[in-house]
């Protein structure tokens, strides 16, 4: 394999004009910008897609595997730890040894282990190819960005990820609809299987398109013990997220887990400053653009992500739609970010990311705000109008914010940049999910026996109010007994559905607030200047 060396080692590269390419991104087709925008945003359909598809086969695989429940929950929190814990690591990876190789090994990987997982035949299987899914997922996602972040030029690089956006909330979007048709009419399986096809056309062009660019001063060894802290440290961090409703947020485990993360990551910060070549430069966060990036990457997705997460069970449990039809009227939401997500990198390009951010941010906040007003009879009309402002305001966060934190970044970081993006974007769900469900569950518990009370209902032993709490806290109704009047079931129902909207709209409430912080981080954000620097071509 030959290479060429852009430039003489240790001589400065000049700026370079705007509209100027990066070297060795011509009109040939091995680094052509757009084909290599193509070619990254099939491998990232994979991973888009699966974040919405499995949740609709879950209880299928249950069901055929004859699994329990947190065997269905490993399924998912399996892959979401692997995810997590090893995305900065994997952007690491793609800086060594070119994210062009890396991307296509995420690709391979990522659909073997889906074709696995159809092929599995018990939930243990299933489980650990999950996890294994996980892994290469985390290599696909920094790598995909590193390959836009080294082809566009500065001035280009902000439409492509708003290009790049629309994909992952088209394929978002699509989940919950592809795995309702796939699970009702060919199997559970074929949820994993579709992967195949799509990985094999991601391989072929990458083979074809992609061409590798490395920073000639590209990280030459691996910072084992960072690895090692880091990943302890998103393990401790994400897992106590996850369990933190079950055990509880006092309880003694949750707490270790909680401690354990803190000191980790503070040892995996001393130990970074000292470190030849760290796994995570701490001098990247001198930039207080990609800093302020970072930040409001979390704080958009524990906005978005905890919030939006009660909004299945809304549609769902409370309007008694089925998993695709409540896809469907997420659509709204979905469909204003597709369309949003590159006119809001054009936009982002002609003026800077600062003045879109702001008003982004306080567009998905009013949102929130609207969306905590909803009712256990809100119209279709009513919950589209405040979906599809939603997704107005979201698009130009996750193009914006992903350009300050790629584009503000070294060349030679730029895997870990892309991993950093991701893993933000990973705890500020995970933690969204986790306090805002909190604030649902305090509230339920809070107004469910007022409510109960005011609609003059018979008294509930402890164990059955305790029962009828955990229930409300998801907008289920139980079952009336036998011979129960209806008046009194349609009394049960109205408290139960009435409780869970009160408790729907404090998180709503929760989400906003915290978009609003986000709106005064994002008055810290600037353009990156996405220069390219002196690299090896190959």
């Amino acid at each position: 394999m030959s290479s060429q060396i852009s430039m003489d080692k240790g001589q400065a590269e000049p700026p370079r004009p705007e509209g100027t390419a990066i070297p060795g991104t011509g009109p040939g087709l091995r680094g052509h910008p757009w084909l290599t925008l193509v070619t990254v945003a099939i491998g990232i359909t994979m991973v888009a897609l699966d974040g919405t598809i499995v949740a609709i086969a879950n209880p299928a695989i249950q069901q055929d595997l004859q699994a329990s429940l947190a065997d269905v929950q490993w399924i998912t929190n399996g892959y979401l730890l692997a995810l997590a814990v090893a995305l900065i690591t994997a952007g690491k990876l793609g800086d060594r040894f070119g994210h062009r190789q890396t991307f296509l090994v995420g690709v391979v990987g990522f659909a073997a282990s889906s074709g696995a997982i159809g092929l599995g035949g018990s939930v243990s299987l299933v489980v650990a190819f999950r996890v294994l899914q996980g892994l290469f997922g985390a290599l696909l996602m920094p790598a995909a960005l590193g390959l836009l972040r080294a082809t566009f030029p500065a001035e280009k690089l902000n439409a492509a990820i708003g290009i790049w956006g629309a994909v992952i909330g088209a394929s978002t979007a699509a989940g919950p609809i592809v795995g309702g048709l796939l699970v009702e009419h060919v199997s559970w399986e074929s949820v994993f299987f579709i992967n195949i096809p799509v990985g094999l056309l991601a391989v072929v062009m990458g083979l074809l398109i992609l061409r590798d660019h490395r920073a000639e001063n590209a990280p030459r060894s691996f910072d084992f013990p960072g690895i090692v802290l880091l990943s302890v440290a998103m393990f401790c961090l994400i897992w106590a997220l996850i369990k933190a409703p079950e055990w509880g947020w006092g309880d003694t485990a949750t707490l270790g887990f909680l401690a354990g993360a803190l000191v980790t990551f503070l040892v995996f910060g001393v130990w970074e400053s000292k470190a030849s070549e760290p796994l995570l430069p701490l001098s990247m966060f001198r930039s207080v653009p990609l800093t302020a990036g970072t930040v409001l990457m979390v704080l958009m997705a524990f906005g978005f992500m905890g919030g939006i997460f009660f909004v299945t069970f809304y549609l769902q449990n409370v309007h008694g739609m089925s998993p695709v039809d409540s896809g469907v009227r997420l659509l709204p939401l979905t469909a204003m970010m597709i369309v949003a997500s590159p006119l809001a990198g054009t936009v982002i390009s002609k003026v800077g990311p600062r003045g879109p951010l702001v008003t982004a941010m306080v567009i998905a906040a009013v949102a929130m705000f609207g969306l905590s007003s909803l009712e256990t009879d809100s119209s279709f009309a009513v919950t589209s109008f405040w979906f599809a402002l939603l997704g107005l305001g979201l698009a130009p966060v996750m193009v914006g914010a992903t350009e300050v934190i790629v584009g503000n970044a070294p060349l030679e970081h730029a895997g870990v940049a892309g991993g950093l993006q991701q893993a933000a974007m990973q705890v500020g769900g995970s933690l969204g999910t986790a306090v805002l469900g909190v604030v649902m569950a305090s509230r339920v518990d809070t107004v469910l026996p007022e409510k109960w009370t005011d609609a003059k209902l018979p008294p509930l032993a402890p164990a059955q109010e305790g029962q009828l709490k955990s229930a409300a806290e998801v907008g289920v109704v139980p079952p009336s007994p036998e011979g129960t009047p209806e008046q009194i079931a349609a009394a049960v129902k109205g408290v139960v559905h009435d409780s869970f909207m009160s408790g729907m709209g404090l998180a709503f409430t929760c989400a906003g607030i915290v978009a609003v912080l986000a709106a005064g981080v994002a008055f810290f954000t600037k353009r990156g200047s996405a220069d390219a620097g002196p690299s090896v071509h190959v």
